[in-house]
């Protein structure tokens, strides 16, 4: 019961409400109506009753008035006078601390009547009604209800002041199971009332808290009480406008709207969503969802208010489901060019913590979160019972799947399982006893592989051993879960060389990242990585006189200075292509070693004339050891070769070229003068910098304890001199370069049919036999007994292993129209109804680019002109049927075609003929997408 307090109104009212005044009974008679009869005052109180107030006094003397037998006029009590109850008689407020049978007595509402009737009511004075509750199973009437005062959000400084009992619902009456029944008066009515809003127009409600912010009533479906609502308290009603936004949402940090002319009048739906950084995915999503018309037309017509569930523990309290149709009222009202999902981006991110921040995900993913919040936001059970799964144990398979549908049914129940569920049959068969498990299983979505190729394409360089000829680049053809030794031989046949004479090595940095062994797999190689193949020297078999070569890593680094605060030291920066060279093991020194460098890379380093070595350094031919030793860099010490470091290097030592450790280490190399070197030789580590840990220095030399890797150092000068960059980074291609690998289109219904193509599960996920005891690797197999209205398909184009990732461009070719499931869907089928198996497209989530990053857009059908759109976040154009389809389809929505029919609207006599469902209307410019 609501009571505007201020309204000097009630009392007149009341009057009119008062039975007309009826011939006085004697008072004998008025003593036994009141004090004992049916409506007298015995009766037990019962919840939603109307008691009344009656001043102490007046009821006192009016006792003994009837008690004396009106013998002593005196005694008459005259009008009922509750004056003393009240603070003032301008509000008619409740005096605070009113005790019952001190200060007044209660009457049921037949005695209040009847003692009204007879002895009428102070002129100007409100009755004061007040209704029995129920509150900890206790029922009383509530003398002091609770006072708001209520305001309009266009209106911030009038407020009307109201009382409701505790047990007033605030918004819609329902009998919900998720809180106790609410009573006739309702919070939200008595603010539409006052403020002259219509029911139709769609409100909200906001309480002031005793911090002085806003909170939000989310469920206004709760009572005045669950709602800890409190006398005094503000609540402010504010009506969403016509564009789709609310009043509060107007300030411009949380504003959903672009800046644009209020005017602005547009096509309903042909509306973009503004890039928030990162955002293409949930905006895709969100434009393929908006485009399924029976689920834009349940939150257009506000039929999600009355089922949103804030009781249920698996939802998010009905906010994903208000902040996605504020979405969808601001992109079907027809103002707007384009809108800031702001709002909704940060529900996501609350409830969805993989979405939080500004990353890159799949729109996929998102769509799937979103479809299950809202069916869970919008879930008509609002106590799920437990339901047991049973399997078909030899029954029919349509007992089997009417029983599970049923089950589905019991705990999920929903806009979105009317839209989008349908149900698998699933068959386990077990490998060793036979065993067959029938199920039947709910799906929002079907998640379809491609015909995957079992042929990859890699690029390669190949450095051969002449140094005349530059490195060629190579497409190579090869198994996709080949190994290295497959990629030497599909080199060799472009190349001649024997795969045995090929070494395989990543290269990042000016580094070797890894060189690989024969044997390892080639998913380890991904598609971005630098592959070079170096042709070696062959190895014979060993024995007493045979020749074994070493194969040493070979890398370039160039004396730099380091910015040291005096300049006192020089830094290597590393540079240029690193080799692998072969050494002949019963040659090695240090100036042989020189000499098959100055011979490796003779293409691109000068050999200096004789006139440049008369012009040498004086100090070359002073110094008994005037060739560099490893660790004895004349003018510099070992430091760090540079900012860049590479990753973790298997080396080459264990591979079978690599050198061994008890191959003959520098240290027995013989030297000798020269008079003139361009470099000097230098060990290091993988990483390229110099490691005096894997060498011993003592007077014999130089030995070494680990796997020796050879850095050239140059001067700067000597590098200008001799070294010719432009050459050293020279290559060629190969023919086979102009190769690439032709993927045939795909038809969609090829992707079907290997959906339902029966499979072997894996180890990590393997069946448990209930006749066996134990985890099975069962064969399973998938088959479609029901579909939905609107038919979500998501291309598995993203493919996932433990070494590799990629993502699959192969074309889909798939209907604009009649795609028939008649022939995939095996549950008995209906003859006279073809179109329960036809499905039309509405929208397309396009994925862009690599795994790495990329761009999402939408293509999407109008419902109400049938004309085709391409949303780019918040660009918007018209586009032909024969732009949609392309190899960056991703998610495809299909709609059933007697749904499609049902959704029609039925033209009248005046309007022109209307172009087929999701046509191409003429008269537009359309932009070239692809």
């Amino acid at each position: 019961m609501a009571a505007v307090a201020e309204s000097p109104a009630a009392a007149a009212a009341a009057e009119d409400r008062e039975p007309q005044r009826e011939a006085v009974p004697g008072l004998e008679s008025q003593r036994r109506q009141i004090e004992n009869g049916e409506n007298g005052r015995g009766p037990p109180l019962r919840a939603g009753e109307s008691w009344f107030l009656v001043e102490r006094h007046w009821y006192k003397q009016w006792e003994v008035h009837v008690q004396g037998g009106g013998q002593d006029p005196s005694t008459f009590p005259g009008c009922i006078n509750n004056a003393e109850l009240f603070e003032d008689q301008v509000n008619w407020r409740l005096k605070k601390g009113l005790v019952e049978g001190e200060d007044y007595v209660l009457l049921p509402a037949a005695a209040w009547h009847y003692l009204v009737s007879w002895y009428g009511l102070e002129h100007g004075q409100p009755p004061i009604e007040r209704k029995v509750v129920e509150l900890s199973s206790i029922q009383k009437v509530e003398v002091y209800p609770v006072e708001l005062l209520l305001i309009q959000h266009s209106d911030m400084d009038t407020a009307h002041t109201a009382q409701f009992n505790r047990t007033d619902s605030i918004g819609f009456q329902e009998d919900l199971e998720c809180g106790p029944s609410p009573s006739t008066d309702l919070v939200l009515r008595t603010a539409q009332e006052q403020f002259l809003v219509s029911p139709q127009e769609e409100t909200r409600l906001w309480i002031k808290n005793a911090e002085g912010s806003f909170e939000r009533l989310c469920n206004t479906r709760v009572t005045v009480l669950d709602a800890a609502l409190q006398t005094g308290q503000v609540v402010i009603m504010e009506t969403r406008n016509k564009d789709g936004t609310w009043p509060s949402a107007q300030l411009p940090a949380m504003s959903s709207a672009s800046e644009e002319d209020e005017d602005f009048q547009g096509q309903p739906g042909i509306c973009g969503l503004t890039n928030l950084g990162n955002t293409c995915f949930m905006n895709s999503a969100l434009q393929c969802l908006s485009n399924v018309p029976q689920l834009t037309n349940y939150f257009l017509k506000n039929r999600y208010l009355e089922e949103l569930n804030f009781c249920n523990p698996l939802g998010m309290k009905g906010e994903i489901a208000e902040a996605y149709a504020d979405l969808v009222k601001q992109a079907w009202s027809g103002h707007h060019r384009s809108i800031v999902p702001h709002v909704f981006k940060t529900k996501v991110g609350h409830f969805a913590s993989q979405f939080l921040g500004y990353q890159q995900h799949d729109s996929q993913e998102l769509l799937s979160f979103l479809l299950d919040g809202l069916h869970e936001d919008l879930n008509r059970v609002k106590k799920k019972e437990y339901v047991e799964l049973c399997d078909a144990a030899g029954r029919p398979d349509q007992e089997v799947a009417r029983e599970a549908w049923q089950n589905h049914r019991r705990r999920n129940d929903s806009v979105i399982v009317d839209t989008f569920h349908g149900l698998f049959k699933s068959t386990v068969v077990c490998p060793d006893c036979g065993n067959v498990s029938v199920t039947f299983d709910p799906f929002c979505y079907l998640s379809v592989p491609l015909p995957v190729t079992h042929k990859r394409v890699m690029e390669v360089f190949f450095v051969s051993m002449d140094p005349r000829r530059k490195p060629e680049q190579h497409r190579l053809v090869v198994p996709k879960r080949g190994k290295i030794s497959d990629l030497c031989v599909a080199l060799a046949k472009h190349t001649g060389v024997s795969p045995e004479r090929m070494m395989v090595a990543d290269v990042f940095s000016h580094r070797f990242y890894k060189i690989y062994q024969l044997e390892e797999s080639l998913s380890s190689i991904l598609d971005r990585d630098d592959i070079f193949i170096y042709e070696v020297s062959g190895r014979a078999a060993i024995g007493e006189n045979s020749r074994e070569d070493v194969v040493l890593p070979i890398y370039l680094r160039e004396r730099t200075p380091a910015r040291d605060y005096n300049n006192s030291y020089y830094g290597l920066m590393l540079f240029g292509h690193p080799l692998l060279v072969s050494v002949p093991r019963d040659r090695l020194s240090w100036d042989a070693l020189y000499h098959i460098l100055l011979y490796r890379l003779s293409r691109y380093v000068t050999r200096p004339s004789s006139d440049d070595e008369d012009d040498g350094d004086e100090k070359d031919l002073e110094d008994k050891d005037n060739l560099p030793k490893p660790g004895h860099v004349a003018g510099g010490s070992s430091q760090d070769p540079g900012p860049e470091q590479a990753g973790p290097s298997s080396g080459v030592a264990g591979g079978s070229r690599a050198p061994v450790d008890n191959s003959p280490g520098p240290s027995h190399w013989p030297q000798r003068a020269r008079r003139k070197h361009l470099f000097t030789l230098q060990t290091v580590n993988s990483n390229g910098t110099s490691d005096r840990s894997t060498f011993n220095e003592d007077t014999h030399g130089v030995s070494f304890s680990s796997q020796p890797y050879i850095a050239i150092d140059w001067e700067p000068e000597m590098k200008k001199r001799y070294y010719d960059e432009v050459e050293a980074e020279g290559y060629v291609k190969h023919d086979c370069v102009g190769y690439v690998l032709k993927k045939a289109p795909v038809r969609l219904q090829e992707c079907i049919e290997l959906f339902t193509t029966t499979e072997t599960l894996e180890k990590e996920n393997p069946w448990y036999c209930p006749n066996c005891k134990q985890h099975q690797l069962a064969t399973k197999k998938l088959d479609l007994w029901m579909l939905p209205e609107t038919l979500i398909i998501h291309l598995k184009r993203f493919s996932y292993t433990k070494f590799s990732r990629e993502k699959l461009d192969t074309l889909v070719e798939f209907p604009i129209r009649d795609l028939d499931f008649s022939k995939f869907v095996i549950k008995p089928q209906n003859e006279s109804a073809p179109e329960l198996y036809k499905y039309d497209l509405i929208a397309v989530s396009n994925h862009y680019g690599g795994l790495r990053d990329g761009h999402y857009t939408t293509f999407a059908c109008n419902k109400d002109s049938g004309q085709w759109h391409y949303f780019d976040d918040n660009s918007v154009s018209p586009v032909t049927e024969n732009q949609i389809e392309s190899k960056a389809a991703y998610v495809l929505f299909y709609q059933r075609q007697d749904v499609a029919r049902r959704l029609q609207p039925q033209p009248s006599l005046s309007d022109p003929p209307a172009s087929p469902a999701c046509g191409t209307p003429a008269n537009f410019e359309f932009m070239d997408i692809n």
